[in-house]
């Protein structure tokens, strides 16, 4: 339940720091009504997670008489519905801050004596729901939609089901495809200068430059394509790997152009260079599954394609793609060489010794 309370406690912080910045940098900050959506909605999840630990319904928090019953509905709660504001009033900030204040009585609770489910938990619970209702009219925000977009956000991140959407290219001829089965072979060699490079081999054919870090002090980022193969097996998107292979979708010029252009290169670059700074700083994800890696990174990491159709793609499926782009990666850095199992049906990458 601590972890509960300390949820709790950030979110207010986050509603605060969000009208906060939208008073400092009232013409350039941008997506302030949305934060406020999502914030609402992550205290609502807090709420509905202390309401269950103290062992009533959130429809009785909410005033509710479930035991009459009579269950509120978020709807009911708000019937009438206003026009969201673009700024923050001055009513909103004072109720605002009237939540922070009865969100740290929880707190202090919690903090003396530890929280127990009985009635001053669940009165503070509905004095709380009822002071965020209050801030949500005056924000003009909806807490059945702060609600509904809360579930949203829970299943693109830790879904009930994993199943990945249909493959991008798979309406467009064979030629067009990436291929649904692919192995690389990725190795080291050192130049007659002693410069160590990267090539890569597929069905015999070296394909694509020799790589090299192309930074001051040497961290063999020249490894990097693990994670673009990795983009294509589990996204089933790579615009550097359909360029490499000389698949791009040509059949449809704004596909072609839009989805699989330059442009549309430079933005994947981005993405890699991107998660390996990040997952330099970690060890490359060493020792990380499936929901360990950061909400806001992987949010970062998909703003990154905005505009484009792999922007579709759950946020529990950029996970395994980062993940899986960081194994092979891990591998290639210490072996020096290795060679990578492409399976765009499975939706996986392998990566094992290259046999003598």
């Amino acid at each position: 339940m601590d972890l509960a309370v300390l949820g709790l406690v950030g979110e207010i912080g986050s509603l605060l720091s969000e009208t906060k910045k939208k008073q400092r940098d009232a013409r350039s900050y941008l997506g302030y009504e949305a934060s406020v959506v999502e914030e609402m909605g992550d205290v609502l999840w807090y709420l509905a997670v202390l309401a269950h630990h103290a062992g009533v319904p959130l429809s009785n928090i909410a005033g509710g008489r479930a035991n009459e019953g009579v269950v509120s509905t978020f709807a009911g709660l708000q019937p009438q519905q206003t026009l969201a504001l673009q700024v923050p009033t001055a009513a909103f900030e004072r109720t605002l801050l009237r939540l922070a204040g009865e969100v740290g009585r929880i707190a202090s609770l919690g903090a003396q004596s530890g929280l127990a489910s009985g009635p001053s938990l669940c009165e503070l619970l509905s004095a709380i729901f009822a002071t965020l209702v209050a801030a949500a009219d005056e924000a003009g925000v909806t807490l059945e939609e702060a609600a509904t977009r809360n579930l949203a956000k829970a299943e693109d991140r830790w879904p009930t089901n994993r199943t990945a959407p249909s493959l991008f290219d798979d309406a467009f001829p064979q030629e067009e495809r990436l291929p649904r089965s692919l192995t690389v072979d990725i190795f080291e060699r050192t130049g007659g200068n002693g410069k160590q490079y990267v090539v890569q081999r597929c069905n015999g054919i070296f394909i694509g430059d020799r790589l090299t870090d192309n930074i001051m002090t040497p961290d063999d980022y020249r490894f990097h394509d693990a994670f673009h193969y990795a983009y294509a097996a589990i996204l089933g998107w790579s615009p550097v790997t359909r360029a490499l292979f000389r698949q791009k979708r040509k059949s449809e010029t704004r596909v072609d152009e839009g989805q699989d252009g330059a442009r549309a290169i430079l933005i994947e670059e981005g993405v890699a260079t991107y998660v390996f700074g990040e997952a330099k700083r970690l060890h490359f994800f060493e020792g990380q599954g499936p929901g360990d890696l950061g909400f806001s990174f992987l949010k970062s990491v998909r703003q990154f394609v905005r505009g484009y159709e792999v922007e579709a793609c759950p946020l529990w499926l950029w996970e395994e793609a980062i993940l899986a782009g960081n194994e092979a990666f891990r591998f290639l850095r210490e072996k020096r060489s290795g060679r990578l199992h492409l399976d765009l049906d499975g939706r996986r990458m392998s990566v094992e010794d290259i046999p003598a």
